[in-house]
């Protein structure tokens, strides 16, 4: 079957009846959803002789397991909050200003109450409400902050490992765990990269060899995640490493693009570090030999 929104369930129920099931990527499988005479039973069709001729053709995917799904969700829930609570924010802000008022720049969670003393009389009958809704969210996501905490002290110890790499917190190392589940699930470390989408696409074809975009495949919410966390080793404020000097080097040789080249490059080898961190169990040393750097990714010493 082609994977979709009813794939896990229906592939969980099929395997319990005793068949082997094979849940195709949809995105290897262009030889379907390009076929002119696209049908469901020209589509099965495709589906059986291409698993019987080779299964590796159909790129398989692995699903994650109820309690791994289940977990996932509380922070898909919390990112669901934030980004609503963000709206609702820019919303406010957009309109005070739009009366030629302003709110003073502030955190989130004190937004409700500084918003509440800027606001004109004549707005107040309609955004005090959502500012109550910003209030309720902030409360919200205190308590999704601390579930996630419980869950990584308690049921996923070894995200602690993950979070001494500058930029990692409690939600990225819970979210890489996650969503690839087990570290075995890749040979090499640096499988992890390509599998995010964090790679160049590659239309290569004799002497031409264009320089595309990323790929963007694989889990959207980790990849993003994974860049917020590569901006912040590379910002102000993050700390000397060897992950920042290369990303930094990255930066400095210029280009149009160079910024965000450098932080796409920063985020996929930090996956790799944080994927070769779970594996190994070993300890992070950001200051690992700094020879070969950008060569070599800066691995963990043992503890």
């Amino acid at each position: 079957m082609e994977v979709g929104a009813h794939s896990r369930w229906a592939s969980q129920t099929l395997r319990e009846l005793g068949h082997e099931v094979l849940v195709a990527n949809a995105r290897k499988l262009r030889v379907i959803f390009d076929n002119p005479r696209k049908g469901d039973r020209a589509d099965a069709h495709t589906l059986a002789r291409l698993s019987r001729l080779d299964p590796k053709l159909l790129f398989p995917v692995e699903h994650r397991s109820p309690q791994a799904q289940a977990d996932l969700t509380v922070l898909h829930s919390r990112d669901a909050l934030v980004r609503t609570r963000t709206l609702l924010i820019n919303h406010v802000r957009g309109i005070v200003k739009s009366t030629g008022a302003r709110i003073s720049l502030c955190s989130a969670n004190t937004f409700p109450s500084r918003a509440a003393a800027s606001l004109p009389e004549t707005l107040k009958p309609a955004l005090l409400p959502i500012l109550e809704t910003v209030h309720s969210l902030n409360q919200q996501i205190h308590s999704y902050d601390r579930q996630i905490e419980a869950l990584s002290e308690s049921q996923y110890p070894q995200s602690l490992l993950l979070r001494r790499v500058a930029g990692v917190g409690p939600i990225t190392a819970l979210a890489f765990m996650l969503t690839l589940e087990t570290p075995g699930r890749f040979h090499k470390s640096r499988e992890v990269g390509p599998a995010l989408g964090l790679v160049p696409r590659q239309d290569q074809s004799g002497g031409s060899n264009p320089q595309l975009h990323i790929t963007k495949t694989g889990n959207t919410y980790l990849r993003r995640l994974l860049v917020s966390s590569a901006q912040y080793i590379l910002g102000p404020f993050g700390p000397d490493c060897d992950l920042r000097r290369w990303g930094l080097q990255l930066a400095g040789r210029g280009g149009k693009n160079a910024k965000k080249r450098a932080v796409v490059a920063v985020a996929r080898k930090l996956a790799i570090v944080l994927h070769r961190l779970w594996k190994t169990g070993d300890d992070y040393n950001p200051e690992h030999s700094s020879q070969a750097l950008g060569n070599r990714v800066p691995i963990a010493q043992p503890a």
